[in-house]
């Protein structure tokens, strides 16, 4: 079994779009757009084939308690494949402007990882 997707609701598609295709390895399939539901979506797809969806829907909204966090999703990991690759990742969105979570450590369950923020704040975990 392999995880086929992960689906994430934002407000600006167009502008999350371009965070992903900036950062990361992706390419995009047509927008979709169904004018009855009101919804419109891309898919990003990794070279291993694993896909991010961008959601929109204008009546979803956030839902996050006092301290920002809420049920659902934590964050997702992407693996880029070396300590260096997560220290010169980490430093190549620093000077993008991106929000820098979390710096580069060893975690006590043995990860070496970032931890940054997408533009509407999902937190992605950079790692091996």
């Amino acid at each position: 079994m392999s995880i086929e997707h992960l689906a994430i609701w934002v407000k600006d598609l167009e502008g999350m779009k371009a965070f992903y295709l900036k950062f990361f390895e992706l390419s995009q399939n047509e927008k979709y757009h169904n004018p009855v539901k009101n919804f419109s979506s891309y898919f990003l797809s990794f070279p291993s084939g694993a896909r991010i969806e961008l959601m929109q829907k204008p009546e979803i909204s956030a839902a996050a308690n006092d301290n920002g966090m809420s049920l659902g999703i934590a964050h997702f990991a992407i693996s880029v494949g070396s300590k260096e690759k997560v220290d010169e990742f980490t430093e190549m969105v620093r000077a993008n402007g991106c929000q820098i979570v979390g710096e580069p450590r060893r975690t006590g369950d043995g990860y070496y990882e970032s931890v940054i923020a997408d533009p509407e704040g999902n937190l992605i975990e950079i790692t091996l």
